[in-house]
């Protein structure tokens, strides 16, 4: 009778498990949705101003419902747009994503690469994110397929989109100058916030720090350089979560509690958007607790 009892528990724990993957490779992962936060941070009587914040497409070339997703943003009629990277999961990727970004290229827009905008995926043990951030372990950076990087750039560069890879700059956005600064991926250690490092320019209305990974190095660095805002993707919010509890992991040194959304960077005065994402690793095609999305920051007075 026991044996039956441990027979019919395990079995029933293995019909759940088979569910919950199901519902979260099959349904959730394509449950795009749109958040929509405000950010106190312009001058008193200043009129709003929206930034879309797009992260993590992980694009593969046959995923038009995502791209049609994508570019169905266009109709928010956002002031700036912002990517924070690890668009591409294939080496046909470039047009998918193109396909996505269409119609906001005609916006003011700003973009930084991740890890997966270099190398292709290859096949890993998910649990192993648990455990320590992949940078750590992931030494066959070179035996990973290389992606059309350039191209991609050229094409957002063409469009108009600032590069923002180890860069800054000033752009027009909503009628405002906006100051962006930015980093290539921390989580491959291509960052050299060294090289734009620097005060806050009194000439602009906004200040805006941009990373893929949201290390504490880089997002220390901004903050303590007066930038009021700050944009990173890279967490997939914890991609498989638990109800009620949240992430159990970020795969940096980012606060589990911080996995995803908008929070008050600890120690100062900017304010951290960090975006879930909308794609997943091809490898590991599931979210659990945990849904697709795009960010509409509106930026209103403090």
């Amino acid at each position: 009778m026991r044996k039956r009892s441990l027979f019919t528990v395990g079995s029933a724990a293995v019909a759940a498990g088979a569910a919950t993957f199901a519902y979260g490779s099959l349904i959730e992962r394509n449950l795009f949705t749109l958040r929509r936060f405000d950010v106190p941070v312009l001058e008193p009587d200043a009129e709003p101003l929206r930034i879309l914040h797009l992260s993590d497409l992980h694009m593969m070339p046959d995923q038009r419902r995502k791209q049609a997703w994508v570019a169905a943003l266009g109709g928010l009629d956002p002031d700036l747009v912002v990517v924070t990277g690890d668009n591409m999961a294939h080496p046909e990727s470039v047009p998918g994503v193109l396909r996505a970004l269409d119609p906001l290229l005609g916006v003011p827009g700003a973009f930084v690469f991740g890890s997966n905008d270099y190398r292709g995926p290859r096949l890993k043990n998910p649990l192993s994110y648990l455990v320590r951030p992949s940078s750590e372990y992931e030494d066959d950076q070179l035996r990973r397929p290389n992606l059309p990087t350039e191209d991609l750039r050229a094409a957002l560069l063409d469009a108009g989109w600032a590069d923002l890879n180890n860069a800054r700059t000033v752009l027009k956005a909503g009628g405002r100058s906006v100051e962006l600064v930015g980093v290539d991926d921390p989580h491959i250690n291509r960052d050299r916030y060294d090289l734009v490092a620097g005060p806050i320019s009194s000439g602009a209305d906004l200040h805006v720090g941009v990373t893929h990974t949201p290390a504490s190095r880089v997002l220390d660095a901004m903050a303590g350089d007066g930038f009021e805002l700050l944009l990173a993707g890279h967490t997939h919010g914890g991609q498989v979560c638990v109800p009620f509890l949240g992430a159990l992991t970020t795969n940096c040194d980012l606060p589990l509690s911080m996995a995803k959304g908008l929070h008050r960077r600890p120690g100062s005065d900017a304010w951290l958007h960090v975006s879930a994402g909308l794609g997943t690793h091809p490898t590991a095609p599931v979210r659990f607790a945990c849904r697709p999305e795009a960010s509409l920051l509106t930026l209103i007075p403090r």
